[in-house]
This record gives C-alpha cells, sequence and structure tokens, in this order.
C-alpha cells in the first residue's frame, strides 16, 4: 500500500463536511417555501438522522484496505447524483402534507445524508491516528459550507444552492479518487462536478428547477423572483389593482401605487381609514417611526396625514433596494424616494436600541400571514416586554405606539398585546395602564386585524372622541377604550390588580413574552399535542414539530437496533463498551442542543436569525475544530484529561449561559461588525473546549474496541436530531438561559457515562 497523502485525505473530508452543511443549510430555505418556516427544523432533522443512519451502514461495511478510498469516491459522486434527483422531488411535491408526500420528502432528502455519513464515518475510522487533525478539518469543512451558502443563495437561490452542495460532493469524489490512484474515477467525478456546474448556469437563465408549488397549491404567475440568505421574494402581477408582493410563498403585502404629488381625496380618505389609519387621525402630522416597512402602506399613511418627518426600517433588502428603489420605483411613484422619509434597512429592534431620536407614532403592522400555522415557532424580539419598554422610551409625552395583528375571536394576539403594554407601562413608570391603551378591529379582507394603540401619557379626551368619531363610520368597532364599560379580556387585564389569575384561567397563553423566551406567536398552553382538549391549541406548527421530533427519535432507535437484532451485527461484548457509547450520545445532544440554543439566545443581538446561524455556526465548528486540533499536543494523556475537559466545558457553558444578557444589553447599539466580534469572543472558549471530548472518546474506543469506532460515530449523529428539534421544545418553555444549562448539564451525564464504563474497562494507560 502507497504512503498515504495526509492532506488529500485533509481535503477530501473538508469537502465533504462543506457540502453537507450547505445542503442541510439550504434545504431549510427549501423548506420554509415550500412548507413552512418550522419545517426548517425536519431539514435538520433529516440532515442529522441520515448522517446517523450513513455510520450504521458504515458500521455494517467490511472493506479490504485497499479498496477503502475508491469506495469513498464512488460514494460521493453517487451522492452528488442523489442531490439532484432529491431536489427535484422535493420541489415536485409542491408542499404537500399528505403522509404519503411527507415520506417521500424524508426518504428522497435524507439519501444524500445518508451518503455523506458513510463518507465522513468510514474516513474517520480510517485515519485515527490522526483523528484530532481529521475532526478538525470536518469541522473546518462544515464552517466554510456555512460560509459559502450566503453568497450562493444570494446569487443562485435556493434551487441553485443545492446543486451547489451536489458539486462539493462530486469534487469530494474527484478527492478521494486521486487518493486511491483511479484516473479514470477522478476524470468521471471531475466531469459530473462540470456538469452539474452547467446545470447551475442553465437553471439561472432558464429556470427547470425551482419552485413551482408550496404549501400544497401552485404558484400564481410570478413576474420576478429573488432570493437571499433569509427569504425568497416574489412579485405576482394582478389585474386592474397593486402587485403582490409574497415573501417565502406565504407573506403577502401590495406595491402601493399613490401619486402624492396629486394625492386625491380618496385616496387620502382610504388611507387614514381603519385601525392602521387611526394612529395618523389622533396625531396628524407626526413625526414617524414605521417598523417592519415592509412595502411602504404605513409610509403612505404617514405622507397622506401630512407627516413630513419619517424614519422607516426593514430588514430585507429585497423589499427596499431590489423592489420599491429598483424595479418598481415608478410603480410607487418612487414612494421610497420621496424627501420626507429616511429609509434604513436593519433589524428594527437593533434600530430602536441604537437610536436617540423620539418620535410621535412608532408604529408595526408585520406582513400579513395567508395561513395559520407559519409563526409560532418564530423567535419575535420586537413583541417582548422590554421590546416595548425601549419603544415607550423613544415616544415624546403624546407619542403612540401602534401595533396591528391578527384579530380572532376570542382574541390572542392582541391580547398578548394588551398584557405587554401593561407591563412595560409598568416599568416605565405609569401604574394606570388602562388610561393608556386603545384596543380597535377592522375588517381586512376574510379576517379581522387588531391594533393596540398604547399611549405614553394618559389618553386625553379628544383622543378618545377622535377615536369614537372614526368607529363611527363603520369602518372600525373599538373593543377597549378608556372610561368605557364594555367587558372584555383588555378590559380585565389592564384593570386587574394582577392579571396573573387572568392568564392562568385564559384559554389561550397571553401572558407577556420575554427576551429569554421571545415567542409572540406561540400562545397554546399545551406543552404535548395530545394534552386534555379542554384547552385549545393555537397553531398546529407545535404539534407537527413535536410530532416531527417524535418520528424522527423513533426512526433513529429503530434505525440503531435493526443492524444489531435483525442483521446480525453485534454490540462489542467487552464490558464497559455499550454504557460507553452512551458518551457519544449525550455528546451529541448535548453540542447541538447548545449550538441552536446560542442561535436562539443571540438573534436579539446579532439582528437577524440568518446572521445568528452563520456566526454562530461558523464560530462553533471552527474554534471546536482549533481545539481538537490542540488536544493532540497531549499525546496519550489526552484520555486521562477527558472528566477534567467535560468538566471545564460544563461550566464554561453555565457562565455563557447566564452572562449573555448582560453581553446583549450591553452592547445593544454597536455596530454590526463589532458585534460578531464580540460573539466570536464570546462563544469561542466553550467552542475550543467542546472540540475535545469527542476525538478524546473515539481515542478510548479504538483501545477497548477499535470496530465500535464508527458505530460510535453514527451515536453521535443520531443523537443530534434529539439536540436539534429538543433545543427547540425547551426554548418554547423554559427560556434560552435554561436551554443551555440543560445543555451543560448533558456534558455532565457524559462524564458519568464515561465513569460507568471506565469501571467494566482494564485502565488504559
Amino acid at each position: 500500500m502507497r504512503r498515504l497523502s495526509w492532506g488529500v485525505v485533509y481535503a477530501g473530508v473538508a469537502l465533504t463536511a462543506a457540502a453537507t452543511l450547505m445542503l442541510e443549510l439550504a434545504l431549510t430555505r427549501i423548506f420554509s417555501v415550500v412548507f413552512y418556516y418550522h419545517f426548517a427544523f425536519l431539514a435538520i432533522s433529516i440532515a442529522l438522522f441520515g448522517l446517523g443512519a450513513g455510520g450504521v451502514l458504515s458500521y455494517l461495511l467490511t472493506l479490504p484496505k485497499g479498496v477503502i478510498w475508491t469506495r469513498l469516491g464512488q460514494i460521493s459522486s453517487l451522492t452528488s447524483v442523489v442531490v439532484v434527483l432529491a431536489l427535484a422531488i422535493i420541489l415536485g411535491m409542491g408542499g404537500g402534507r399528505t403522509p404519503v408526500s411527507l415520506v417521500l420528502v424524508y426518504a428522497a432528502a435524507s439519501l444524500p445524508f445518508l451518503g455523506a455519513g458513510m463518507v465522513l464515518s468510514l474516513a474517520i475510522a480510517e485515519t485515527m491516528e490522526r483523528v484530532e487533525r481529521v475532526y478538525f478539518f470536518d469541522l473546518a469543512g462544515a464552517a466554510a459550507g456555512c460560509l459559502l451558502l450566503i453568497p450562493f443563495l444570494n446569487v443562485l437561490g435556493g434551487p441553485g444552492s443545492v446543486v451547489g452542495a451536489a458539486v462539493l460532493f462530486a469534487s469530494a469524489g474527484a478527492v478521494w479518487f486521486g487518493l486511491a490512484g483511479s484516473i479514470r474515477g477522478r476524470a468521471g467525478s471531475i466531469l459530473l462536478a462540470l456538469i452539474l456546474v452547467a446545470l447551475i448556469l442553465y437553471n439561472k437563465s432558464t429556470p427547470v428547477m425551482d419552485v413551482k408549488g408550496a404549501k400544497g397549491v401552485p404558484l400564481p404567475s410570478e413576474e420576478l423572483i429573488l432570493w437571499n440568505s433569509f427569504s425568497r421574494v416574489s412579485v405576482v402581477p394582478r389585474e386592474g389593482g397593486p402587485k403582490k408582493v409574497m415573501i417565502d410563498a406565504d407573506a403577502m403585502m401590495l406595491i402601493p401605487r399613490y401619486d402624492f404629488d396629486r394625492l386625491t381625496p380618496e385616496d387620502a380618505e382610504q388611507l387614514s381609514s381603519g385601525g392602521l389609519g387611526l394612529p395618523h387621525v389622533l396625531r396628524p402630522g407626526a413625526k414617524t417611526l414605521i417598523l417592519s416597512a415592509g412595502t411602504g402602506f404605513n409610509v403612505a399613511r404617514s405622507l397622506a396625514a401630512g407627516s413630513k418627518d419619517i424614519t422607516a426600517v426593514e430588514l430585507n433588502p429585497l423589499l427596499t433596494n431590489s423592489i420599491m428603489r429598483n424595479r418598481f420605483r415608478d410603480e410607487s411613484f418612487g414612494l421610497y424616494y420621496r424627501p420626507e422619509l429616511r429609509l434604513h434597512t436593519e433589524d428594527s429592534r437593533g434600530f430602536i436600541r441604537r437610536s436617540e431620536e423620539k418620535f410621535q407614532i412608532i408604529q408595526s403592522s408585520p406582513a400579513s400571514r395567508s395561513a395559520l400555522g407559519a409563526s409560532a415557532l418564530t423567535e419575535s424580539t420586537l413583541f417582548t416586554v422590554e421590546s416595548f419598554t425601549d419603544m415607550l422610551g423613544h415616544l415624546t409625552g403624546d407619542g403612540l405606539l401602534a401595533v396591528t395583528r391578527r384579530g380572532t375571536e376570542p382574541p390572542r394576539e392582541s391580547a398578548r398585546l394588551v398584557a405587554l403594554a401593561r407591563e412595560a407601562l409598568a416599568r416605565v413608570g405609569e401604574r394606570e395602564a388602562a388610561r393608556h391603551v386603545l384596543v380597535v378591529r377592522e375588517q381586512a379582507g376574510d379576517a379581522w386585524a387588531d391594533t393596540v394603540i398604547v399611549a405614553r401619557k394618559p389618553l386625553s379626551s379628544l383622543s378618545l372622541i377622535q377615536t369614537q368619531q372614526a368607529a363611527a363610520n363603520g369602518s372600525l368597532e373599538i373593543l377597549y377604550a378608556p372610561g368605557t364599560p364594555r367587558e372584555s379580556v383588555f378590559r380585565s387585564i389592564l384593570l386587574a390588580p394582577d392579571p396573573r389569575a387572568i392568564f392562568d384561567s385564559y384559554p389561550y397563553d397571553i401572558s407577556p413574552v420575554s427576551d429569554d423566551r421571545p415567542f409572540f406567536y406561540y400562545l397554546s398552553k399545551k406543552v404535548l399535542p395530545w394534552n386534555s382538549a379542554a384547552t385549545p391549541l393555537e397553531d398546529p406548527a407545535v404539534p407537527l414539530v413535536v410530532s416531527l421530533l417524535i418520528v424522527s427519535a423513533a426512526a433513529t432507535v429503530v434505525l440503531l437496533l435493526l443492524p444489531p437484532l435483525v442483521l446480525g451485527a453485534r454490540l462489542p461484548k467487552e464490558k464497559g463498551v455499550p454504557i460507553f457509547l452512551l458518551y457519544f450520545v449525550w455528546l451529541g445532544v448535548a453540542y447541538v442542543l447548545t449550538q441552536v440554543g446560542l442561535i436562539q439566545k443571540l438573534v436579539l443581538f446579532l439582528g437577524h436569525p440568518t446572521y445568528a446561524l452563520a456566526v454562530v455556526v461558523f464560530s462553533l465548528l471552527v474554534f471546536s475544530g482549533v481545539g481538537s486540533y490542540w488536544s493532540r499536543r497531549f499525546g496519550q494523556g489526552l484520555t486521562a484529561r477527558v472528566p477534567t475537559i467535560l468538566l471545564m466545558v460544563a461550566f464554561s457553558l453555565a457562565v455563557l449561559a447566564v452572562a449573555l444578557a448582560p453581553a446583549i444589553d450591553a452592547g445593544a447599539a454597536l455596530p454590526l461588525p463589532l458585534k460578531v466580534a464580540i460573539t466570536v469572543l464570546l462563544i469561542s472558549p466553550c467552542g475550543f473546549l467542546m472540540g475535545m471530548p469527542f476525538p478524546a472518546g473515539l481515542r478510548l474506543l479504538e483501545a477497548w474496541h477499535a470496530p465500535a469506532i464508527r458505530w460510535a460515530w453514527s451515536l453521535n449523529s443520531a443523537a443530534s436530531v434529539l439536540g436539534s428539534c429538543g433545543a427547540v421544545f425547551l426554548a418554547l418553555h423554559i427560556g434560552f438561559r435554561n436551554t443551555l444549562l440543560v445543555g451543560a448539564s448533558l456534558y455532565l451525564l457524559a462524564l458519568l457515562s464515561l465513569r460507568m464504563g471506565e469501571r467494566r474497562m482494564t485502565k488504559v494507560s
């Protein structure tokens, strides 16, 4: 056997890991569009389940030394083809959620990860003499894939990014064939990669692989389709009316068509009507801050009311720049170029925290959602007690905060807004919240829209009279106003000495939410979907994700049990090894749970889930890789240091869980690049330490029972499924900080498994 070229091995591992993570994250975007946001968790579960399954299959596979690299080349090349076929199946399902379609999607999407899991587990098992370095390149490659995804999505869109991952798998195949000395195999893999690149270029100009149906229905004819790292935005023409802008084929808004140099009385009256127009009726010509500005209808309302100083904040540059300021500038009569407007393309909460201005009106009305079930698991840092407190602090003495959300009976989102308002008013020193709040309802197509208005100081008699006049024309219903005797949940929340009894007795969870648990749209009191039917379930996203968690966990258990029970593969007979394998389970759950918990916690600090995802995943992977690489310096003493390392990981995670909140508050007004640097500094010590236990455990296992290394790798990957979904479930119910503390405690369970295994094994020096 010729001398092994370690640089080529590292390249093959890094390319495979990069392709795997890029495919996983690209699928979260595809699933968000084709299905719903919460199906992104399904994509993560599929990826981790497939990796674990691949590890199991590799454990069953016995290969002669001479063919291992050839097999890796064959599996990698085949995986690149399977990626494209899986994409075609997922797009072809059109978001259908029948059991058959979901099984097809799950099976198709898991196959590429099955191949990736086989490649990585075989490569690691074959290179145990340098496992710390191989693990470093595994993590470094995954980090590179995380970074590559953002420009790929921006330039190539979701489907193009998935095919881009296939190119990386084919490139890895060429590397493995090169290591095997197979000229024909390497040439074939390179040719396959070039064919896939050609497919990407052709698909860019003539979309043959694109989203044609979503949420179970075909998409309408789209005039423009744009992708970025956190959304798919399309423009749909409408006969005789303004064009529709769709976000992820679900949230919808219109492009305003008002010429403010020649505004008709009819247009002015239309813009001032309803709950969205009421703040401008009460404060005409006000200095206004519009949050989640979207395509600018609230900007139009401010202009119609005579405002000369308008600040609009919108996170998505595809809306502000690509559509409103570029392609459809004339369609909107140059709305986003008006001299009265200052436009900021950034996160609304971040803008509020760094701004020193005060406004007469702060208005937020997020894009409407076409279907129930898209938002319960979405962190909403704009609708928390801390956020409301910040916004009240940016109002002038006569200022108004106006938030419009979905109206239901009994009230849910609007009731929670009132609960938030009461708590925030108390924090700024206002003890009579009932005198500060208005709640009105209007018809919005086939649904209702509730607008909650919170005044910085008690509402004047004039404001109440103007509200009654606005309601008199029939466009508004007053659900609550100061001094009115109408019984409602709003009145009860605002007037009760302690509203907790109301929250406890109400059928939905309308208690105020905090930055540590910012799931504003999660209104169900059920912890699990099969709880008593006496408590209604607000959003089907929750039982769906819990069901996916259960199904994924069951499938993982079945997969892990079938080989030894049915196929004849047996766990090692050595005492202590089966117990020690639990060590890798706890590491898998703990690592991913910590990763997801940090992503959720740092959304507020970094301003958007995509930024948090990229920075946290990249930082953890890179520094874990560095920790793994550096741990080789311990030599034979590494295994003896594992207990100490595990204790240090648990301690550092506990410190991080407690320290993150004050760090986020202290750095709220800093620019994004500095926030990224601070995030990296905060995460790096934990990441460095978290990179050591896994390769150290593999070293121990090699000494005790070398064939079980691939089994351990598959257990670690499969257990990560529970970590990804478990982190979301825990965050919903106990908050981000406690989720991180649970992650820390799991490293202590890994230490317990290590000690129990050691007691049954011969001591390894």
